[in-house]
């Protein structure tokens, strides 16, 4: 059965296409300091988003009219496979991801719900024989259902505590079966509401627990994936445990984990953090943490998690300047985790906002390698800490200087001369790069 019936294989046009369902500026093909596009970006389809998200929101019920919604059940998630494969092959996509509820229902009882996982993850699989596109990750929700009211690792109820792990081990088999790069640990309701109630240690105990067990496991069916845990600040809980980079990586060093997992960065988690996209890629970057990325944005006036295409340009280039950084994203990728607008209810939409979000990180990859190779970022940072280069800032680097030494040089001062950070300048020069590759040139 086709389910796109009117949509063909997305073709690159160029810039100056007027072709809806066409890109203009990702070229797979197209090489970048010695590697394809395709290779760089690692492009991801979210399944959840993409296939299973109905378009409904606290005040309305779902918009979205999809060519497998006459079915039900496992027959549902049978059209879905089919639909997601027909959608990859069209997108030209190296990659997916998804967690365990949304390419199978759940059932009455936990077994009965593996046996749905069972007979759907047989039908990815032998999809994925004549498919290139590969699982990026998987994770498993342990967020959704009732019984998660109180977390899942971090829930006050040992038997909740039971059931998660036993979903965990069977989405650690799960990637194992598909050949996963990657696992994400997506603690949707792992954190407090209130800590009138809360004893937040030993929640934060298990929760490191449940990591060990996960590592332990992996190790013992020979799963080779790269383990990835994913900040979020908030919502829907009052404060989650990986807040931000900065307080996951702190977690893991203090439960021995920090060899043993990276970060999935979303950039939509940055802002509801108060942080830029660029600012978490950053921290994970320079601590050797980067795993992957979930992209996407936020609604600059909604406090929530809206999960918006990405467009803008400018957070695209400065996410991609850090990526190209880390050299690249190794086992990671670019997981679209993001829906079309609830205005946005053809099946259609799906193809123009995968273009939209392909488009924008590809000009962002172009511009941030020139940026890269004309030394503009580093050298403007080289310039401005010249005075760590030698003299008194060389021995405070070296560990040379203390206290006394310090004193010293700072009671010779007769003048303390600083120079501008030249932001509006800066600021300027990434707009006219951005024009220039819109350009071509």
């Amino acid at each position: 059965m086709t389910y796109f019936k009117n949509v063909s294989n997305i073709k690159y046009e160029g810039p100056n296409s007027t072709t809806p369902l066409a890109f203009k500026f990702y070229n797979p093909e197209e090489k970048i300091n010695g590697k394809s596009m395709e290779e760089i970006l690692r492009f991801g389809v979210a399944y959840w988003h993409t296939f299973t998200e109905d378009l409904s929101d606290p005040f309305g019920t779902g918009t979205a009219i999809r060519p497998w919604d006459k079915f039900s059940g496992m027959d549902l998630a049978k059209a879905r496979v089919e639909g997601a494969f027909e959608f990859f092959e069209k997108l030209n996509v190296p990659f997916f991801a998804f967690h365990d509820v949304d390419i199978a229902p759940e059932g009455s009882t936990l077994r009965e719900t593996n046996q749905n996982l069972d007979t759907i993850v047989a039908m990815i699989k032998d999809y994925m024989k004549d498919s290139k596109t590969k699982l990026l990750w998987n994770t498993v929700n342990n967020f959704s259902n009732p019984r998660f009211v109180h977390g899942a690792a971090s829930s006050s109820n040992a038997d909740v505590f039971a059931y998660s792990a036993a979903k965990v081990k069977k989405g650690l088999e799960v990637g194992k079966e598909l050949g996963a790069e990657n696992y994400v640990f997506w603690g949707g309701r792992e954190g407090y509401e209130t800590l009138l109630n809360t004893d937040m240690k030993l929640e934060m105990d298990n929760l490191a627990r449940m990591f060990h067990m996960a590592i332990d496991y992996a190790k013992e069916i020979d799963f080779d994936a790269q383990f990835l845990i994913e900040p979020k600040p908030k919502e829907p809980t009052t404060h989650q445990y990986d807040f931000d980079v900065a307080s996951g990586y702190a977690f893991l060093q203090n439960y021995g984990l920090q060899d043993h997992l990276k970060f999935n960065i979303e950039a939509n988690h940055a802002t509801l953090a108060g942080h830029t996209f660029e600012h978490e890629l950053r921290y994970a970057r320079i601590h050797g943490m980067l795993g992957s990325v979930d992209a996407n944005q936020g609604h600059p006036l909604l406090g929530w998690d809206t999960d918006e295409f990405p467009t803008d340009l400018y957070t695209t280039t400065l996410a991609m300047y850090e990526i190209l950084k880390n050299g690249g994203l190794g086992r990671g990728g670019l997981n679209f985790d993001a829906k079309v607008r609830r205005g946005s209810f053809e099946a259609e939409d799906l193809f123009h906002a995968h273009i939209a979000g392909m488009d924008s990180f590809a000009v962002g990859l172009k511009v941030a390698q020139k940026l890269i190779d004309d030394n503009v970022l580093d050298g403007i940072v080289e310039d401005r800490y010249s005075s760590y280069k030698d003299g008194i800032g060389l021995e405070i680097v070296e560990g040379k200087a203390d206290f006394h030494k310090l004193e010293e040089h700072a009671l010779g001062l007769t003048e303390i001369k600083n120079q501008s950070g030249k932001l509006e300048r800066i600021k300027s020069t990434i707009n006219q790069y951005l024009l220039r590759a819109y350009a071509g040139e």
